[in-house]
Order: C-alpha cells, then sequence, then structure tokens
C-alpha cells in the first residue's frame, strides 16, 4: 500500500492541516503523518508524543480505515532522492483563507487569551489544545 507523506510538527494540528491532507485524501489516497521528533521549546511547546496522540485523537476514524497512518521520526535536515525511485515531490499550493492559518499565531493567541484561533481548529479538540499551551506557561 503506497501513502502520501506529510512531514511537519503539527504544533498544533489546524484546519490548514486538515485541508492540505484532505486534497490527497479526497484523490483517494493514503496519508502518511510523519512527526518531527523536535525539542520543546516556545515554538514547539508539545511533545512528539502530545501531537501524536493530538493526531490520532483528531484523525481516528481515518486511521481505522487504514487510510492515514502516524508516526514520529528524528528530526531531519532535508529529504534527498536519486532518479527513477518511484516517487514525486510535489508542493500542493494553498491559497485564501488556508494560506493564512499559522499554527505561531494560534499559539499566540491563546497565549493571550484571545478567542480567534478557534476558527482555525477543529472544535473537538479546542479545550485540550488551550490546556497545553496555557500550561506550558
Amino acid at each position: 500500500m503506497k501513502y502520501s507523506l506529510f512531514i511537519g510538527r503539527w504544533q498544533p494540528w489546524h484546519d490548514g492541516h486538515r485541508w492540505l491532507i484532505d486534497q490527497q485524501l479526497n484523490k483517494g489516497k493514503n496519508v502518511w503523518l510523519a512527526i518531527r521528533d523536535v525539542p520543546t521549546d516556545k515554538n514547539n511547546p508539545f511533545t512528539p508524543k502530545q501531537v501524536l496522540d493530538n493526531l490520532t485523537k483528531e484523525l481516528i476514524d481515518l486511521i481505522q480505515e487504514g487510510r492515514v497512518m502516524i508516526s514520529i521520526i528524528p528530526d531531519i535536515d532535508s529529504v534527498n532522492y536519486g532518479r527513477g525511485v518511484g516517487y514525486e515531490v510535489k508542493e500542493i499550493k494553498v491559497s485564501g483563507t488556508i494560506e493564512n492559518i499559522s499554527a505561531t499565531e494560534i499559539r499566540s493567541q491563546i497565549k493571550k487569551g484571545k478567542s480567534e484561533w478557534k476558527e482555525m481548529v477543529d472544535e473537538k479538540g479546542h479545550s485540550e489544545l488551550e490546556n497545553l499551551i496555557k500550561n506550558k506557561n
């Protein structure tokens, strides 16, 4: 079985991320989300395990269907390939409201007690995300 691979920090998972993977899922492709194992800091408030748990909750139906796979990978410096390796490296162009969604802005708004960030994140993750970010400060 082949997968479309997405490598990221997912700090936090938001509607832009979901839109991105939906581009492949809607084509009938499976998706593999690789979580970069980065140390926690102000830009990465969640451990890779916390990210894995959050993504699993958000995407449980697709995981159970076998359409999405999630794993933690070592942090990467680059993605490299030789010719004729049997896969493509693609950029999926985003625009409009999706392009303006920012995990950095979501974290910033939560820290400042604002609520606009809730429009960028699936509501089932609101309270847990808010608690995790506020408890990091």
